[in-house]
């Protein structure tokens, strides 16, 4: 567990319809499922996974457990092979649809490790999911990416004669500026801002990265209003020092920000559908487009496994700022004029093989549709 965080609680999401409201999985059981649950997220606990982590591994290990507990099956050792995926495949939702491919891979990719573990400790004598092969993960590019000029429509839905509105297009100029993810923007604190350098630091984001990204000049403006205007009529606690407050003070949570990035795509009249993360690959993709290096890209979302440079490390924030000042259509506050910035450069030279720039961005839009169903089963 991560110094400073709070001892992981599990909380049941009230939006998720397939786990089960109760079921018992024998709780007062040393030996039992619920138990030997626990205990393998005290050991992932240990290891460093986050509270993310640890909330995804146990929702749909208590599915599992559900599960069992419909069939009389309380303890590991009890528990046989392959009949919990048959079941996933052949289950149907309400409306006669079957369960995805990626919601499939999610429920069983936990067990996985869960009986795996069981089995290195002893606690078990054989493991029962050795044998289960994952469904093989479709990759797909969402279509749904905005233009630039559909981008401009969804940010001037917020209403600007309130503090929620001036808070929401800070918010949604902050997306699309820099392509942060939904977790790091919720775990921005005020002094995260940089002002003079006109950039975000993004604290522990995904891998326990930190990573500095530009903001671009409008997405600046829009913050140094909010944090004037908005935000000193939302925060009742001088003390706290989130970025983004709701109305009562507090800062905002994951689902709720899904569903209300949702509502501004929808209000806007695109057609468009999609959560915070139609944001982020609204950038890299507009990124992209308008020219810039694919590692310059990788650099503002903060990837790290798509080449083996690790660019993020390499690169100075004010050559990025350039780049994307350049190369975002929303980074700046006027339209920009014809020509480079002073100083820009397009392409990196940092002693290394030059790479497939195609291919690359195919891979890096790849990764992000895979982002995007990993944030969609955490929502």
């Amino acid at each position: 567990m991560r110094k400073g965080t709070r001892p992981y609680t599990y909380k049941r999401d009230p939006r998720q319809r397939f786990a089960a409201t109760n079921h018992a999985g024998a709780p007062g059981d040393r030996h039992g499922l619920m138990a030997a649950m626990h205990r393998y997220l005290e050991h992932l606990g240990l290891l460093g996974s986050t509270e993310q982590g640890l909330y995804n591994q146990e929702r749909f290990i208590r599915d599992f457990i559900a599960w069992t507990d419909d069939r009389g099956v309380t303890h590991p050792q009890q528990v046989s092979r392959q009949r919990y995926q048959r079941w996933l495949f052949h289950y149907r939702k309400k409306d006669g649809a079957p369960l995805h491919v990626r919601t499939q891979r999610s429920k069983i990719y936990p067990l996985k490790g869960l009986f795996r573990w069981l089995t290195k400790t002893a606690e078990i004598p054989a493991n029962p999911a050795a044998d289960l092969d994952l469904p093989r993960q479709i990759h797909t590019i969402p279509r749904q990416v905005l233009s630039a000029d559909e981008a401009e429509i969804v940010l001037a839905v917020a209403d600007l004669s309130t503090p929620v509105g001036l808070r929401d297009r800070a918010m949604m100029e902050l997306f699309y500026a820099t392509g942060i993810r939904k977790m790091e923007l919720l775990g921005l604190a005020c002094d995260d801002i940089d002002p003079i350098r006109c950039a975000a630091l993004i604290r522990q984001g995904k891998g326990y990265k930190d990573r500095m990204v530009p903001l671009g000049e409008r997405a600046m403006y829009w913050l140094q209003r909010y944090l004037a205007e908005a935000r000193p009529q939302l925060a009742w606690n001088a003390n706290e020092k989130a970025l983004f407050l709701g109305r009562e003070g507090l800062p905002l949570v994951s689902t709720w920000l899904s569903t209300l990035m949702a509502r501004y795509f929808r209000q806007s009249g695109t057609g468009k559908k999609g959560g915070c993360h139609l944001w982020r690959h609204t950038m890299a993709t507009l990124m992209l487009e308008g020219g810039a290096d694919i590692r310059y890209v990788q650099a503002m979302l903060g990837h790290t496994n798509i080449t083996s440079t690790q660019i993020y490390t390499q690169v100075a924030i004010r050559q990025l700022a350039l780049i994307h000042a350049n190369t975002h259509p929303g980074a700046r506050r006027r339209p920009a004029g014809i020509g480079s910035l002073p100083g820009a450069q397009m392409t990196l030279d940092l002693g290394i093989p030059p790479v497939d720039a195609q291919a690359r961005a195919q891979e890096l839009l790849e990764a992000l549709a895979a982002e995007a169903e990993e944030e969609e089963l955490t929502t």
